[in-house]
């Protein structure tokens, strides 16, 4: 390999860190931002004043008030901790679930729960995700708790799927067979061996996931599936607003605004996570 083409590779590495520690900083301050929402609102998100409804953005209120007289910054900042960290909570639990079922489907390797549990994923995975996702929070009633169970049902399978077909490699691996000669009990096996070895794929696929995850979880708030107002979320805001789209604009795009912020700071950060892990994506 020549040093022209060292140097480029070095230069590609720096600039790929470069960004993941910007965008990793931008993640960071949503993610303090939200935590201590409770302090940075400028006015009672929950207060109402009709006699201040659906005014205009001014200095007294930086993005207007709703028809209830809210102010709009207040209820945008205090609703980022429903809307982002309910995302990350989703996130976390379809990543935990599916990569348990993965690596145990993978490690069966053929036999009936193997084949039952890929069976059941594949059911899943054969409707359409978003309008299986509203039918499953119709049935259970509504409400954001049920909302991230109905994501959690249709996006588990994809985790699984990665984690056995990971499993799969790693349990041909050499060291894995030494281990099963060594007598490693098989919980050691999993989780001193093959899950680090295969955690990487899956925890770039979760950071790919959290934009989507958290427009999903805004549409069906959106729909009305999800959380209820007067709960501070950004997609039940956007549908409490959206009849006032012509004459109070601003009702509605600020929390529009805010979604295409934070989906966008988290699937620039999960690009470069994925460019960080695996040169060749590069």
């Amino acid at each position: 390999m020549s040093q022209v083409t060292v140097r480029k590779q070095k230069r590609k590495k720096n600039h790929v860190r470069t960004r993941l520690i910007v965008f990793a900083v931008l993640a960071g301050i949503l993610l303090l931002c939200s935590l201590f929402s409770a302090y940075l609102t400028p006015c009672d998100p929950y207060l109402q004043d009709l006699s201040n409804a659906k005014a205009a953005p001014s200095a007294a209120h930086l993005l207007g008030t709703d028809r209830y007289g809210r102010d709009m910054l207040s209820r945008v900042i205090i609703g980022s901790r429903t809307s982002i960290y309910s995302t990350l909570l989703l996130v976390a639990v379809v990543t935990v679930t599916g990569t348990v079922v993965g690596v145990f489907c993978g490690w069966q390797g053929g036999k009936w729960t193997d084949t039952v549990l890929m069976r059941i994923s594949d059911m899943f995975l054969a409707f359409p995700g978003l309008v299986f996702a509203m039918a499953v929070a119709g049935v259970l009633g509504g409400g954001l708790h049920n909302a991230i169970l109905a994501l959690a049902a249709i996006s588990w399978p994809k985790y699984a799927r990665i984690a056995r077909s990971q499993t799969l490699a790693q349990k041909e691996m050499p060291y894995i067979r030494a281990a099963v000669l060594a007598g490693s009990s098989t919980a050691k096996i999993l989780f001193h061996h093959i899950l680090p070895n295969i955690i990487g794929p899956i925890l770039v696929t979760a950071m790919l996931d959290i934009g989507t995850m958290m427009m999903e979880l805004a549409g069906l708030s959106f729909l009305g599936l999800g959380a209820k107002p007067p709960a501070a979320e950004w997609g039940s805001m956007m549908s409490d607003t959206r009849s006032l789209i012509t004459t109070a604009p601003w009702v509605t795009l600020a929390p529009g605004f805010a979604i295409f912020l934070s989906v966008m700071v988290f699937n620039l950060l999960g690009d470069t996570v994925r460019d960080y892990v695996d040169p060749k994506s590069r």
